[in-house]
């Protein structure tokens, strides 16, 4: 998958590079170097790109961890810019066993489950440019 998504248009337009997934699909590793393409007209990371590279990681890690029985969807996500970005930055999605179960259970319980998972997109210096809430919409699938 790793060789997959880095030649998926949207990121190569955007020059986002996923960096590592784990085999479990419980860590996505992605990064974006600041082009003359993907710069914004005050010289700094265009916003629309920053909140690319948070997409779909969230949706596809649940997925893979949830398995076949399981519909996962984006559902909605929100940016909230925190200082200008400039040059690489990075962001390291993280999904641990208990959320997963959280959100297994949850769904076996109600008919669907909207859990939100927050990101942060970090320089260089390793402070914060971006937080980015993604909510998904998990339910089982009906037999």
């Amino acid at each position: 998958m790793l060789r997959w998504i880095n030649w998926w248009p949207p990121f190569l337009g955007m020059g986002i590079k996923v960096r590592h997934i784990a085999q479990d699909f419980r860590a996505v590793d992605v990064e974006m170097v600041q082009r003359f393409w993907n710069t914004n007209y005050v010289g700094v990371h265009f916003g629309g790109s920053l909140f690319a590279m948070t997409d779909p990681f969230f949706m596809l890690m649940l997925l893979e961890n949830l398995g076949p029985d399981y519909i996962v969807w984006d559902k909605a996500a929100s940016i909230r810019y925190r200082k200008p970005a400039m040059g690489v930055v990075r962001a390291e999605f993280r999904l641990s066993a208990e959320q997963i179960d959280e959100v297994r259970q949850a769904a076996e319980a109600k008919a669907k489950v909207e859990p939100m998972f927050l990101v942060q997109i970090k320089d260089r210096s390793d402070e914060v440019v971006a937080e980015v809430e993604r909510t998904l919409h998990v339910r089982k699938k009906s037999s």
